[in-house]
């Protein structure tokens, strides 16, 4: 929680001048009751009408100074919030794209998406409130009570008998509040995740006639919701009707403690109007200290739920390598090839007994081992749920394995920058997505690249083709998730946005799915002719999209039960066969004649 005041720092010296220009103002209100007891008991008895309007012209300017500071006060207190909130906002998000994998899990997106916006909200209505009502409420009370003390101590003692009873309302409000302003941003959490996935999936919903379910389920969250704001507003609403009610009463006791002074002579009219006014200043302020407390309450609970994740630890830093347990980059070369058994260069990409699991019960990989030189291929192919896509993650390092290691390029993957990682990689994720942006800017995705590379690798994608027919070519706009483009179009402009940059590693993790089998040999065929040097790991569920790899991975249930070629995978791995059988089928006279007539197909 100390970690705010590193925003406040900054705008130390405004927020200086914005609480000076609040006290001048607050001290122009507390003169105005004065000026006003000095007119009715002082001025008008004389009947010098020069002197009258002389004192009312004073009191006209303490007003209008009053209400002008206080505007300009509450314009630059708005500012600084608002600055404020925006760098911590900024931070947050910066924060966020450096959440692991696994903290993500954990926070949610609903829930980080809320704290992005809800939760810096109450921060900022509070940060603003305290500049606004911080200093003047306080300094409107204390004033109030050390004037009324010097007009009539009396009087003011039966004022000060009601002050134990608001403080004590206000802090079991407060202690009560906080509470259940952090539940009612955990609900409004599920909130946005219901909303996220009804928008998301809108057509899911809408085709398999769910809308009244899905209707019900955002019901149930919303009424889930609605009840938790009536109660934290039934506990913040009774804060200003019970302060209320103890000042109206304590009004009430020093109207007929005034009215028996006046009756007996020992105070003047003017003085009890003074104090009339003077007390409803108190009132007021009051009012605004009480405001102040509810609105922290939300602030302070917001505030905690920021800091959750700007003081999350980094779960996954880049270490130093250890001369005692990682090899300089050339050692661990040749140690890799000698342990393959292999001559010529080292690999590359290197798994090393590696055993991992999302929620560290069960092995969602369990002792995977394979190493793939420059430029050759790796095909990964299993049920759904066997642990492909995880391996992918394992590469970019979105998680740490729990047990073995990770080697690219000779070196531990927990040694390498992550900038320098990921510059390695060219990716097409299973759920990948397009930004509502021209095709152009969905390639090149903000990498600063040539219109030469795009259109190179827009070829290379076989994308050109339908790009060439669109109105705008390069600089046709793509919906919202390229919902106005099919499968295999965006599957192509995703490729292609993973060949731009020319990567050293390629990883296509179910990228082909949604193409034809034309297209996808015109990808296989430029992949091979173009992309020689780059190292190449393709997650498929076809066999004809990998059947060409130097090495075939099969995956079941995270174990390996089958590593090799095509064709020794035919000979030795039962569950290999069995997707072969399924998919290209037994005849292999058959299975030539539909490759060469693909083949033709293609040129």
């Amino acid at each position: 929680m100390k970690g705010i005041f590193k925003y406040i720092k900054p705008y130390g010296p405004f927020m200086l001048l914005t609480l000076l220009l609040k006290f001048v103002a607050a001290m122009m209100d507390l003169l105005i009751p004065s000026l006003l007891a000095k007119i009715i008991d002082d001025i008008v008895p004389t009947r010098e009408v020069r002197l009258i309007f002389l004192w009312g012209g004073v009191m006209l300017i303490c007003a209008v100074f009053s209400v002008t500071t206080n505007v300009t006060a509450n314009r630059m207190a708005e500012v600084s919030a608002g600055g404020m909130t925006r760098q911590l906002r900024h931070d947050l998000f910066s924060r966020v794209t450096y959440l692991s994998a696994g903290q993500m899990d954990d926070f949610t997106v609903s829930s980080v998406v809320s704290r992005l916006t809800s939760d810096t909200y109450n921060v900022n209505r509070m940060l603003a409130r305290m500049q606004r009502l911080g200093v003047r409420g306080p300094i409107l009370l204390i004033g109030g009570i050390l004037i009324t003390m010097t007009m009539e101590p009396r009087l003011t003692l039966v004022l000060a008998a009601a002050l134990p009873f608001i403080i004590l309302i206000v802090w079991a409000v407060t202690t009560k509040s906080i509470p259940v302003y952090s539940g009612q941003q955990k609900v409004l959490d599920k909130m946005v995740r219901v909303l996220q996935e009804n928008i998301t999936g809108v057509r899911v919903i809408r085709a398999l006639s769910r809308t009244d379910y899905e209707k019900e389920r955002y019901d149930k969250v919303n009424e889930e919701l609605a009840e938790i704001e009536q109660k934290a507003g039934r506990i913040s609403s009774a804060s200003s009707p019970l302060t209320t009610l103890v000042l109206n009463l304590g009004l009430t006791a020093v109207i007929l403690t005034g009215a028996y002074l006046v009756q007996r002579g020992e105070a003047g009219p003017g003085v009890i109007i003074a104090f009339l006014s003077y007390f409803t200043i108190i009132l007021n302020a009051m009012l605004g200290i009480t405001n102040i407390f509810v609105m922290c309450s939300k602030g302070l609970a917001s505030m905690r739920r920021i800091f959750e994740i700007m003081e999350a630890p980094e779960e996954m830093p880049v270490r130093m390598p250890d001369p005692e347990n990682d090899l300089p980059a050339e050692e661990a070369g040749k140690e890799a090839e000698k342990e393959a058994g292999r001559e010529g260069e080292a690999p590359l990409v290197e798994f090393k007994d590696v055993t991992f699991s999302y929620n560290k019960k069960g092995n969602h990989l369990s002792h995977i081992s394979f190493a793939l030189k420059k430029g050759e291929s790796l095909g990964i192919i299993g049920a759904t749920g066997s642990g492909k896509s995880t391996i992918v993650n394992l590469l970019l390092r979105f998680y740490d394995a729990d047990q073995g290691s990770i080697w690219i390029d000779g070196r531990k993957i927990d040694t390498i920058p992550y900038p320098e990682l990921r510059e390695m990689f060219g990716v097409v994720f299973q759920n990948d997505y397009l930004m509502a942006a021209s095709m152009e800017e969905n390639i090149d995705f903000f990498r600063g690249l040539t219109r030469e590379q795009i259109d190179e690798a827009a070829e290379h994608a076989q994308a050109k083709g339908f790009i060439t027919e669109k109105e705008g070519r390069m600089d046709a706009r793509v919906a919202v998730r390229g919902n106005n483009l099919s499968g295999g179009q965006k599957q192509r402009i995703m490729i292609a946005r993973a060949l731009a940059a020319k990567p050293r590693i390629l990883i296509l993790d179910d990228a082909s799915s949604a193409l034809d089998y034309k297209t996808d040999a015109g990808l296989r065929r430029e992949l091979h002719t173009h992309f020689g040097e780059t190292t190449a790991i393709t997650i498929a569920q076809r066999i004809s999209s990998i059947r060409g790899a130097d090495h075939i991975l099969v995956l079941e249930d995270g174990r390996c039960i089958g590593y090799g070629t095509h064709e020794e995978l035919l000979k030795s791995c039962r569950e290999y066969q069995l997707i072969y059988e399924l998919q290209m089928g037994m005849d292999d006279e058959r299975e030539d004649l539909g490759k060469e007539a693909q083949e033709n197909e293609g040129e």
